[in-house]
């Protein structure tokens, strides 16, 4: 009970270790190995187990959602000092189960996620008794008054709500310097593979949660990359939908041209199980008024999809690294042998027009006009109400706030004017037209195909909390030509480079999920390259 009642107060590690009591030291990244505290390894009798299967067990009578929500519980407390992937626990996830438990003996379950405990990433409100911080100490009393719509359409299919994980702080849109998976608020998530090396982010702690296994499933949110790379840096499948296809209603924002909620999960079939209880149609969000949603998107798990298929190898996302190519060409063959035609690809937007500037500036103007929005709705105990007040109060908070990189991002879109400049509808339109219709669209018009396919990123790096991320994908990054048009991108385990995972991605058109879903779940099937982290302390590195 001791365990339980510690984790129903608080997971939060708050200033004092984010700011330099971490276990990680602040020059990690020039170090060979790491120095962590992990528990001897024991037994997890849950570790990898399905939704189906959980759900059997459920009807059975062997499990319940209480004990499944105990065991999560234990298996966090175990390991999250180590791995810092949860920010908070839900106090009340335990009533939520055994209410969940006697409805299943009452009536039978709603559905495959009834009883199901699920990690939110902390940028998502909840009623719970759990701030949504972003990960910033600015906002660590920000209590919601309501759900997110996708949290409504969770506690609607049965899920239990576990808790929150930790992510880059303001969604990595803080700084150019920054580490992914650090915080102010929740100090800095580590690879479960790697405890010296980085889980990407922004979603870091719902990647980390799902791969380390904290909770069947979770979801993470994405601008561009922010649940690809997490979830190929920790070997996990990440789908990053349609824009529109989930409400970002209850979301801290960066874009709303491009951010997006999405399904982060250990099988492409919990993905889909995920996928289809978070859609709908939400009179907040404009964005889903006209979505395109399948009530099921497990009926599109065929492992015979790849017959036929025609698919684009987008080889402008290699030679980044020989380990990495030779992992994705492996994957290829897989892809050949299932009998889908493969077509390499120079690009796919146009060469002579790059759009990341444009990109950029569409980013710096909405996320002033969208944080501005969702702070000026906060409760009178949040200190900020605008992005000026939150840029004062980490000047004021700077030895917790900023103790490792700066703001200057927040800088940049503070001295943005209204999104009626010109400058804001010129850079949207061109980074919309570079990317869908003479981007992807194009492309796959050109060469009539039902998905793109490329490496997801590039494997691990070192933490390195003095430089900030070595990041050697750079524009080379697979995923965001589909993030800025806001089309979808599924990433499914691809293998290992020196014990890390890496991922394919597979891109297509709008509202190309149930097509993408079935090719990625063929491949995986065929390939089954998922392996549950070790925690074996790090090795040096070759």
């Amino acid at each position: 009970m001791k365990r339980r009642d510690f984790l129903q107060r608080s997971l939060v590690t708050g200033p004092a270790l984010a700011a330099g009591g971490s276990l990680l030291s602040a020059c990690q990244g020039h170090s060979n190995q790491v120095q962590a505290q992990l528990p001897p390894p024991y037994h997890f009798g849950l570790a990898e187990v399905s939704i189906d299967e959980l759900q059997r067990r459920q009807e059975a009578g062997g499990l319940s959602a209480l004990i499944l929500t105990e065991a999560y519980l234990e298996r966090i407390y175990e390991l999250n000092d180590a791995l810092q992937a949860v920010i908070n626990i839900n106090p009340d996830a335990t009533k939520i189960a055994i209410a969940l438990d006697q409805e299943r003996a009452e009536s039978g379950p709603r559905g495959p996620l009834h009883g199901i405990p699920i990690l939110l990433k902390d940028n998502i409100d909840t009623q719970d008794p759990m701030p949504t911080t972003a990960g910033s100490i600015a906002l660590a009393e920000n209590y919601a008054r309501r759900d997110a719509f996708l949290v409504a359409q969770l506690r609607k299919a049965g899920a239990v709500i576990l808790g929150k994980t930790n992510l880059s702080e303001w969604a990595n849109f803080r700084s150019t310097r920054s580490s992914s998976g650090w915080s102010s608020q929740g100090g800095q998530t580590r690879n479960p593979y790697a405890l010296d090396c980085s889980p990407c982010g922004s979603s870091s702690g719902s990647g980390v949660a799902v791969a380390a296994n904290f909770c069947s499933v979770a979801i993470g949110t994405e601008t561009d990359g922010s649940i690809i790379c997490p979830s190929a840096l920790c070997g996990v499948v990440g789908i990053k939908p349609t824009l529109g296809l989930i409400s970002r209603t209850g979301i801290i924002p960066i874009a709303h041209s491009q951010d997006t909620a999405g399904p982060m999960a250990r099988t492409v079939r919990d993905a889909a199980i995920l996928l289809s209880a978070l859609t709908g149609v939400d009179p907040e969000d404009p964005a889903t008024a006209n979505q395109r949603a399948e009530a099921d998107y497990t009926a599109f798990l065929d492992e015979n999809s790849l017959g036929g298929a025609r698919i684009g190898v987008m080889r402008s996302s290699f030679g980044v690294h020989e380990k990495l190519d030779a992992a994705i060409e492996n994957a290829l063959e897989v892809l050949r042998k299932a009998g889908a035609t493969l077509i390499d690809l120079e690009r796919v937007t146009p060469a002579d027009e790059p759009y990341k500037g444009s990109e950029f500036e569409v980013l710096l103007y909405e996320f002033k006009n969208d944080l501005n929005a969702y702070l000026a709705q906060t409760d009178a105990k949040v200190p900020i109400k605008n992005l000026q007040e939150l840029i004062d109060f980490n000047e004021a908070q700077r030895e917790q706030a900023m103790p490792y990189f700066e703001q200057e991002i927040l800088r940049m879109a503070v001295e943005k004017g209204p999104l009626t400049d010109r400058a804001y509808s010129e850079a949207l339109a061109k980074s919309k037209r570079l990317t869908q219709a003479e981007g992807l669209d194009a492309v796959m018009d050109q060469h009539q195909l039902d998905a793109i396919v490329g490496p997801s990123d590039a494997p691990a790096w070192k933490i390195d909390l003095v430089n900030g991320d070595h990041y050697i994908m750079g524009g080379k990054a697979s995923y965001s030509p589909a993030a800025v048009a806001g089309y979808p991108n599924i990433t499914i385990p691809a293998g290992y480079v020196h014990d890390l995972p890496v991922g394919i991605s597979f891109m297509g058109r709008a509202y190309s999920e149930p097509r993408l879903l079935g090719l990625a779940y063929a491949y995986e099937q065929l390939s089954r390259h998922r392996s549950a982290p070790d925690f074996t302390l790090i090795k040096t590195r070759r």
